[in-house]
């Protein structure tokens, strides 16, 4: 397989993307922000030329001005040096959490923006920031395979959110409205619409069949007299699940039960926060085992043939695209073949990736034109990316219903920036929350025209415009396909690669010194890494040793910056989560006694660092410098210095 010698060139395509480690793009951005200052002062003074200026050029003379400008500087100069002690998400030292540098055309875009202070809760607020919303929603749909045409009746949608979390709670709703409203129209005995014969084959009608029903339920009303189409629209919705409530619409409806959510054991917390905020509950989550910390399919058959046979409802299977703490990938061709053969039992339930992570991943595996390109070609430019399971996962992403995806991780824009993605827009009007002094309630033709009030249709209301302007120009500069923002992405495939390679030869340089094992081969570009020191057997001092380690990567207020050379971040292996083969194997690579893990956190858990290999410039063949080797130099290190720490140790 071909790899990325450190000898190869530097692509300088990336060169210009960033402001860079180093700050070396500062011209650069400063040249962007002046330009677009003085554009915008340009068009403020062009509103209407003929007004008087409202502050007298003498102002800035008077006292009271002048110490308003020495304290708002003095606090600007306190603010810039408390900043200085941040996490240096930019430099190639840090490999911890999901953050890099920032993309410069997102950055320079969010900033140019927000002095026009556009607010995308509706057109009315943000007459040009909600188109561009709008189209990133298509822009994301392209690259993970949904249909971006918006002639197309079953067109994608997608919004920006505050992050994957909010991202992830639409999802649940929409899954709900889509469920629900089936049953809806049965219970306001709806005529001439060939509705299911009870509320459990309502509550399973497929996705595609729901939107059908709903554009029939639209077409009768049109039908009908004024009059009459109101009193079956509010009979219908007094019947919806969003206007009685859960408890009530459950109890009204006694074949059915509280729907289950699963998601494999390495899903997000934020699943959890979901249920709880929906009002379905904590209890109605169901954490599936996994296989190399990836979705069991055998697991989720037997749960969904259970699910069949006792008639208990599942809302939605979460698969994970990009573990936030192994960056694993789950098999989403695994579970949206189980849906079809829980359908032949009756069953069904949307099918949502939580891509907040890996979505961006998608790039290398599209055409220019959206297609999908094959596994052959990709699996040329990397070592061992992406595995046959990992390109059918991203394959098969086009036959989900609704997709998790951060533009402020792995699309290097500003925090605050996350998307949701759902398959066919005809869905969402299912969300529809009218409020007459924001939204225009005349009828709109095309799709964009259609969504220009944005906000009835998203979780949030108000909603920063300058992070959809981040978003379009970033994707707009950087396409996202193989050729274009797949070149970043790539980088931190090879990146990874280069970790596990030197993470081998770390593992033979430390013997006699410490056992290394990275635990879970990297499906992306996360890696962990397990230590333990050389001749113990007991969990909790490896856990000690690894604590040690990161004490020295992670941030110290009352230190400078400069002291720590990495920054890395940690995370935990449970048992409990793991199972009693996989905890053995990961025990026995380290030399650990089983026997040694305690009932209680934390001795119940073996912990691990954790390494996000986001910074393009890692690998930097420009100066023929590796920060991966400087990483695991700086380890050695540290673990020379620990053993001399240590407990006495008989040699293993």
């Amino acid at each position: 397989m071909a790899r990325l010698p450190m000898s190869a060139p530097r692509d300088h395509f990336l060169d210009a993307c960033f402001l860079g480690p180093y700050g070396e793009n500062d011209t650069l951005l400063e040249k962007f922000l002046v330009e677009f200052l003085r554009d915008h002062v340009y068009w403020r003074r062009n509103f209407h030329p003929e007004d008087p200026p409202a502050i007298s050029t003498a102002a800035t003379h008077h006292p009271d001005y002048r110490a308003f400008e020495a304290r708002t500087r003095r606090e600007l100069h306190q603010l810039s040096a408390a900043l200085k002690k941040s996490v240096p998400f930019h430099s190639p030292r840090y490999v911890g959490h999901m953050a890099s540098d920032l993309l410069l055309p997102g950055l320079a875009a969010q900033m140019l923006a927000l002095p026009y202070n556009p607010n995308n809760v509706c057109e009315e607020a943000a007459p040009v920031t909600v188109e561009l919303e709008l189209k990133v929603g298509l822009q994301l749909a392209r690259m993970l395979g949904y249909p971006d045409d918006p002639g197309r009746p079953d067109c994608a949608f997608g919004h920006l959110t505050s992050g994957g979390t909010l991202a992830n709670y639409q999802a649940l709703r929409l899954a709900l409205a889509l469920k629900s409203f089936p049953v809806a129209l049965r219970a306001a005995r709806v005529p001439e619409l060939d509705l299911p014969e009870d509320d459990w084959q309502a509550f399973n009608l497929p996705a595609q069949q729901v939107i059908a029903l709903r554009e029939r339920w639209q077409c009768w009303l049109d039908d009908q007299a004024p009059g009459i189409a109101e009193d079956w629209r509010l009979r219908v919705e007094a019947e919806r699940v969003e206007r009685r409530g859960l408890a009530a619409f459950f109890s009204a409806h006694g074949a059915l039960r509280a729907p289950l959510v699963l998601a494999p054991i390495t899903a997000h917390y934020s699943w959890s926060k979901g249920l709880k905020l929906l009002g379905l509950g904590r209890d109605q989550l169901r954490l599936l085992p996994v296989r190399g910390m990836r979705l069991d399919g055998d697991a989720l058959h037997e749960v969904l043939a259970r699910c069949a046979e006792q008639h208990r409802p599942v809302l939605m299977c979460v698969a994970v695209l990009g573990s936030t703490e192994y960056g694993t990938i789950d098999p989403v061709h695994e579970v949206v073949a189980a849906r079809l053969q829980a359908r032949t039992e009756g069953l069904d339930f949307s099918v949502h990736v939580d891509a907040a992570w890996g979505g961006y991943l998608a790039a290398l595996f599209r055409n220019a034109d959206g297609s999908l390109r094959t596994h052959s070609e990709i699996a040329a430019e990397f070592e061992h990316f992406p595995s046959p399971e990992v390109y059918a996962a991203f394959a098969a992403l086009g036959e989900t219903d609704s997709i998790t995806v951060d533009p402020h991780k792995l699309g290097y824009l500003p925090y605050g920036i996350g998307a949701f993605v759902c398959r066919d827009h005809r869905a969402m009007p299912l969300l529809a929350e009218p409020a007459d002094y924001v939204f225009d309630e005349q009828d709109a033709e095309g799709y964009m025209a259609r969504y220009r009030d944005l906000g009835q249709f998203t979780p949030e209301g108000s909603k920063p415009g300058a992070n959809a302007a981040a978003a379009y120009v970033a994707h707009r500069v950087l396409p996202l396909e193989h050729q274009h923002f797949g070149r970043l992405v790539s980088t931190t495939i090879h990146a990874a690669e280069a970790f596990r390679n030197a993470a081998r030869r770390f593992a033979i340089d430390m013997e006699g010194l410490a056992r290394v094992a990275v635990p879970f081969e990297p499906d992306s570009n996360l890696v962990g890494l397990a230590l333990n020191p050389w001749g113990n057997t007991e969990v909790s001092q490896a856990n000690w040793f690894v604590r040690a380690l990161h004490d020295m990567q992670r941030c110290d207020l009352s230190r400078p910056l400069q002291t720590r050379d990495f920054f890395g971040s940690k995370t935990s292996l449970q048992p409990a989560l793991l199972g009693a083969a996989e905890t053995q194997r990961v025990l026995s690579s380290l030399g650990l006694c089983m026997a040694s893990l305690g009932e209680n956190a934390p001795a119940d858990r073996l912990l691990i660092l954790r390494h996000t290999l986001m910074n393009p410039y890692l690998l930097d063949s420009e100066n023929d410098v590796s920060y991966i080797d400087r990483y695991f130099q700086f380890l050695k290190e540290q673990v020379l210095a620990l053993r001399a720490k240590l407990p006495s140790v008989d040699a293993a």
